[in-house]
């Protein structure tokens, strides 16, 4: 059993899929902090650097998903959701213009799950 790190709604899933008709490659990353830093944030793949203090948590989509090491510190024992609901989300969010925004839900893991969690992964995806 491994339930993953990261997964999404079959509504998120749909817009990843617009957005990537529309963008092509994406990304997500999630910092956190202030404003909408906490927020997962869509990007065209490569408008980022990840660096050594981002762990990548998986693909949603078929899109890489990271998260600052910080904010992964308070969040490595819930299984992320990615959803999407009406609204504004972040100024450089791809989804903004279309009058959505990604947000993230948690559940924690169960013991099991937890016990099958892979090792996070530093840094890019490989």
């Amino acid at each position: 059993m491994n339930a993953g790190r990261v997964s999404a709604t079959v509504a998120a899933l749909e817009l990843i899929g617009q957005l990537v008709a529309q963008h092509g490659p994406l990304m997500f990353h999630q910092s956190g902090g202030c404003c909408d830093g906490s927020a997962p944030m869509c990007l065209s793949r490569g408008d980022l650097m990840v660096g050594e203090q981002d762990v990548y948590l998986g693909d949603i989509g078929g899109q890489p998903f990271y998260m600052g090491a910080a904010q992964f510190e308070y969040w490595q024992h819930t299984h992320l959701i990615i959803d999407v609901v009406p609204g504004r989300g972040g100024m450089f969010s791809l989804e903004g213009p279309l009058g959505m925004r990604f947000i993230t839900r948690s559940r924690l893991y169960t013991p099991e799950e937890e016990a099958a969690l892979a090792p996070v992964q530093y840094g890019a995806a490989g």
